[in-house]
């Protein structure tokens, strides 16, 4: 590389935002896949990315932005959730169980469920992060032109589903109890649908 290139390069660096952007989630899909939520940091993403820590922050603003933009789950629910509003609790309970059958390892409610064993603090955080992404996609679906007003309990309910599929997660994912631990996936998505439209809808 000759001298022109190298006062460039930092330039075209710094002109590909996007770029950046992308070098970081992956950073973080790898720490957080390798060290687990709890025990990962920024300044570990940063360096695997080539950044500094004040991009990722400037970019995620926290370590809880960061993991839900890198890791399925909350990442993907506003796809998920776009549609009629009448099958919402349908495509919420599909995804679930298609999305932690198919690597449940990696989803953001196990690393919840695994970061609470030690770090209380860390889990609040995180899912006061999810609880919030969910509320702000799920008003987009079930009532995107009335704001926020007293009274209003979507937060309620979101709060509520977000429960009910942590405590799926753990019986089935992690605790492996029975019956849920060997439930067939069509019968759990059965169950989960009818239980998330009475949550979501009444």
């Amino acid at each position: 590389m000759n001298d022109a290139e190298l006062v460039h390069e930092p330039q075209r660096r710094r002109r590909d935002p996007e770029g950046r952007r992308t070098a970081i989630i992956e950073a973080a899909r790898q720490t957080f896949t390798e060290r687990g939520y709890a025990r990962a940091t920024l300044r570990e993403v940063a360096r695997r990315a080539g950044v500094t820590h004040g991009l990722i922050t400037r970019h995620f603003s926290s370590k809880e932005r960061l993991f839900l933009a890198a890791v399925p789950g909350n990442r993907d629910l506003g796809q998920v959730a776009a549609g009629d509003p009448a099958t919402l609790p349908d495509r919420i309970a599909h995804a679930f169980v298609h999305r932690m059958e198919t690597n449940a390892a990696g989803d953001p409610l196990i690393a919840l469920l695994r970061s609470a064993a030690s770090d209380e603090q860390a889990a609040a955080r995180l899912l006061a992060a999810m609880q919030e992404h969910s509320v702000t996609v799920y008003r987009s679906v079930l009532s995107p032109e009335k704001p926020a007003t007293p009274g209003d309990d979507l937060d309620i309910r979101v709060a509520l589903v977000g429960s009910h599929l942590i405590g799926v997660a753990f019986s089935r994912y992690i605790a492996r109890t029975e019956p849920l631990a060997s439930m067939p996936t069509d019968q759990l998505t059965e169950h989960l649908t009818r239980i998330l439209r009475h949550i979501l809808l009444g």
